[in-house]
């Protein structure tokens, strides 16, 4: 059945949406102005980050009201576009007031930020040239974090059999997680909550969508090389929760490692800190959440506190 723009567009609003109720705004480039329905948060399909994963992407939080780690991730978000030769279609400055403004227009005391930065639309084939303007996208939507009782207990994680991204591709954070997605899946049928890789020569890389440090049996704070794995802005703040107070070591991790330490920590813009108490099933050290991942969490909170923007 064909039907005419109305008609089409009454049928658009009446489709089934799942997960509407959790977006709060949202800004297409395209139209310019901020939105709060969300049946019309539409993403042309033929932008090349659609079909292609041609496109880059950024989140952040917003809790208390006060928006958090804006300008790191902003610097993430220009390297990732610039290794792919993309630039927005606007000012870097000015893709900053707008993320504030979408996370303003949200009016909620937390929620989470999405910057989706694509080629654009303009074909269905693999050409950049096809796309005469870079599509920009941002998204406020809930935030659920962990119970409480998660950091109180800590959680458990197992050895992903997914590869870790090589290289340059780990380092870009692309629109293309089908890798982090299989990660994810791969946890859930494991029955863990979450799922660790590894690179081709067994040494540790990531989390699904969080990096992973260690409190070796020195006392050392030990963080994996980030050669096959994303640098994370939630890590290197962190860091300055420890620095001055236990060594902090950049190097390569083993399985083994990993069963010795006396800490395993998860670190991620919506976790927070978060202990690994079991890996693989095996205890991790006392099965108890350690004291540096404590530190971190009380550090990360208070950090936002006091260096978020307010909204």
């Amino acid at each position: 059945m064909v039907n005419d723009s109305d008609a089409y567009l009454e049928r658009l609003l009446q489709a089934p949406r799942p997960g509407i109720g959790e977006v709060m705004a949202f800004y297409d480039h395209r139209v310019g102005v901020i939105g709060t329905d969300p049946r019309l948060m539409v993403l042309p399909l033929d932008d090349h980050m659609v079909h292609r994963g041609d496109g880059v992407f950024e989140t952040m939080k917003f809790v208390e009201r006060k928006l958090y780690q804006l300008e790191p991730h902003m610097d993430r978000l220009m390297f990732s576009a610039r290794s792919i030769f993309l630039e927005p279609p606007c000012p870097w400055e000015d893709l900053k007031t707008m993320i504030v403004d979408v996370a303003r227009a949200a009016n909620a005391d937390q929620g989470m930020v999405r910057i989706l930065l694509g080629r654009g639309p303009g074909g269905f084939g693999i050409d950049p040239r096809e796309c005469p303007k870079a599509g920009l996208y941002i998204v406020a939507y809930a935030l659920h974090p962990r119970p409480e009782s998660a950091y109180e207990k800590g959680v458990t994680a197992s050895r992903c059999s997914m590869p870790a991204k090589r290289g340059l591709m780990a380092k870009i954070k692309s629109v293309n997680y089908l890798p982090n997605v299989l990660m994810k899946r791969e946890a859930v049928q494991s029955g863990c909550d979450y799922s660790l890789c590894f690179d081709d020569d067994g040494f540790l890389a990531e989390g699904a969508v969080e990096n992973v440090c260690l409190v070796d049996a020195q006392g050392r704070l030990v963080v994996p090389e980030l050669n096959n794995a994303l640098t994370g802005t939630t890590l290197m703040r962190a860091l300055d929760a420890v620095k001055g107070e236990m060594p902090v070591v950049f190097r390569q991790v083993t399985e083994d490692d990993v069963y010795l330490a006396r800490e395993v920590i998860l670190l991620g813009t919506t976790i927070d800190a978060l202990s690994v108490v079991r890996f693989n099933k095996k205890p991790i050290h006392d099965v108890r959440p350690g004291p540096v991942s404590k530190k971190m969490r009380r550090f990360l909170i208070q950090d936002l506190r006091e260096s978020g923007i307010a909204l």
